[in-house]
């Protein structure tokens, strides 16, 4: 009885999203990962991952680098004299045109590279990703289709394709504000949980989505997205006039 091949993938990154990675891309994929915290390696034996080298991992075909922004180049500089020269690498962060840049000036021209960001996290996927959204950048691919079908169909996802540019054109409002607001709102505490309205609650549920997430993740949002600072300062400009607003009004006696 011929049994099927299962594709060889390797992870760079068992961090929280690195650990999702394996959770939902584990049925499809033996997967080999590089990653040297100690907790990465107690993650793996109790998910049957196997723990390589750097060396190992960067000869799969598939190679997904779920590592740090601010560790994106160096990490590809190391891997770009040992990669397969038809492997196909991955990127899942939360910027995307600094990997693109970077992956597309370091890896051999015969690579495929494929810039993703998977627009949920362990919070929002604690019950699953049935329907939940992932932008697809291709930056340097040959057959795009099979990935997106394999996405649509497979991990049941929502699938859209843009450029990097696009993405974090968008992500700088739609990321860089929820992201900014959790900030502030977490600054805050404690805030109420009772006598509640229903506006109230959704923006607590909606922080609550995001306030897990690592300090570092918030920096490389605000800092790594070249149109994120033109977000905050236009942010920081209704703050500022709104507070002049009420602080006038306050002044004035009535």
């Amino acid at each position: 009885m011929l049994t099927k091949r299962v594709e060889k993938l390797g992870l760079f990154g068992l961090g929280a999203f690195g650990r999702l990675i394996v959770k939902h891309l584990s049925p499809y994929f033996d997967i080999y990962a590089y990653d040297p915290s100690s907790q990465a390696r107690a993650f793996a034996r109790r998910h049957n991952v196997h723990m390589v080298s750097l060396e190992e991992a960067a000869a799969c075909r598939i190679v997904v680098l779920a590592v740090p922004i601010r560790a994106m180049k160096a990490v590809a500089e190391k891997i770009a004299p040992l990669v397969h020269p038809r492997a196909m690498v991955i990127d899942v962060g939360s910027v995307k045109m600094k990997p693109a840049m970077w992956l597309e000036a370091t890896l051999p021209k015969s690579t495929y590279i494929l810039c993703t960001h998977p627009l949920f996290g362990p919070q929002s996927a604690r019950k699953g990703i049935h329907d939940l959204e992932i932008v697809v950048c291709p930056v340097r691919i040959r057959r795009l289709d099979p990935i997106l079908r394999f996405f649509r169909e497979t991990l049941d996802l929502k699938v859209s394709v843009a450029t990097p540019e696009q993405h974090d054109k968008a992500l700088a409002a739609v990321q860089g504000l929820t992201h900014l607001i959790a900030k502030v709102m977490s600054g805050l505490e404690p805030l109420p949980t009772v006598h509640t309205t229903r506006s109230y609650d959704f923006l607590m549920q909606g922080i609550g989505l995001v306030a897990a997430d690592s300090d570092e993740l918030f920096l490389s949002i605000e800092r790594d997205n070249p149109f994120a600072a033109e977000v905050r300062r236009r942010f920081f400009h209704e703050i500022d006039s709104l507070r002049n607003r009420l602080e006038a009004h306050d002044g004035s006696g009535n």
